[in-house]
């Protein structure tokens, strides 16, 4: 696969911050709204790729840090740069996320490709993705449940308080009907996490992402697992796959905690080798966000690409939702020139 855009670029960083319907909690943390960058590359014909990024909330990325990244990398970029220099030149995180699938956008254009097959993908199909409740008192989060009636798969977060049973028990009481998975983000600890699982069986739960804190996955030795483990926080990219052999099931692909689709595709590749079962995910944003995502999607066994559906306002082209199922438009991100927006 050629990499290299080639060619001289004209650069455009900037902040953006997506207002949100109702402030969103997980474990240890409350989002307001969710703060971005949107990267534009267009080279001397006119061709514009296009990528956004909400960084890594616990890895301090902001929207001021992320552009700044960015534009420290400026004449670099802007004399014309491939994809594999790119990972050489920044570390993980949101900043080379937007630059990297903005680079994939553009190739797009100018081979009048879409990025799947540049990718020697499949054509896309698509998604069945989760709606996720934000941790809320229990009754809240069964109105939300029933609320999201086009909902196949929805996905809880849980916190690090004693009302996750009941939080659990009241959503599958309200949808009986769909799948179900529990996020939570580091809240565990064996005991509770022990004390837990019986509801969680009880309730059909079918996937927990990431019940114990980073540095403390040995935690997951010995443990019961009648239900599938999914690892979020403890994988940022493929250096740290190989010491969660055997200890989860499930790995949770963001692109703005790898850096990008390049490497969202190296790792998924790597962690199909190693045996483990793929998920993706995101930290929120627009639909512009959740484009490369869906691509990555195509290769998952969990799809958590629901972020634009708690926003006031979206990326316009934005992805289709219906009958729970995500669709990304090839003009929204990714697409032949044929069918660009721009």
């Amino acid at each position: 696969m050629n990499n290299h855009v080639g060619g001289r670029l004209r650069l455009r960083a900037t902040p953006k911050s997506w207002a949100i319907e109702a402030p969103f909690h997980i474990t240890g943390y409350t989002f307001n709204a969710f703060d971005a960058v949107i990267v534009e590359l267009t080279d001397e014909q006119g061709h514009t790729g296009r990528a956004e990024a909400q960084g890594v909330y616990y890895h301090q990325d902001t929207s001021a840090s992320m552009v700044a990244q960015v534009e420290a990398l400026r004449a670099r970029v802007e004399a014309g740069i491939t994809r594999e220099e790119l990972q050489a030149l920044l570390p993980a995180g949101g900043a080379r996320n937007a630059l990297d699938c903005a680079l994939w956008d553009l190739e797009a254009k100018r081979a009048d490709k879409p990025v799947w097959q540049l990718a020697g993908l499949n054509a896309p199909k698509p998604l069945l993705t989760t709606y996720t409740l934000s941790a809320e008192e229990p009754e809240v989060m069964a109105i939300r449940a029933g609320a999201y009636a086009q909902a196949r798969a929805i996905k809880l977060k849980l916190t690090d308080d004693d009302r996750n049973a009941e939080r659990v028990l009241a959503v599958r009481k309200a949808r009986p009907d769909v799948w179900l998975m529990v996020d939570a983000n580091q809240g565990f600890t064996r005991e509770s996490f022990a004390r837990l699982l019986p509801t969680l069986v009880d309730a059909r739960v079918d996937v927990v992402e990431q019940p114990f804190p980073v540095g403390n996955e040995a935690w997951l030795d010995g443990l019961e697992r009648p239900i599938r483990i999914a690892a979020d926080e403890s994988v940022q990219d493929r250096s740290d796959l190989a010491r969660l052999v055997g200890r989860v099931d499930v790995i949770n692909i963001k692109l703005d905690k790898c850096g990008g689709l390049t490497e969202g595709l190296a790792l998924a590749e790597e962690a199909r080798k190693l045996g483990f079962e793929l998920m993706v995910g995101n930290m929120g944003g627009s639909s512009l966000a959740m484009g490369p995502a869906f691509v990555v999607g195509q290769l998952c066994d969990v799809v958590d690409l629901d972020g634009p559906l708690g926003l006031l306002a979206d990326h316009v082209p934005s992805v289709v939702y219906e009958g729970g199922t995500i669709w990304c438009p090839d003009a929204l991100w990714g697409g032949p020139l044929a069918v660009s927006a721009s």
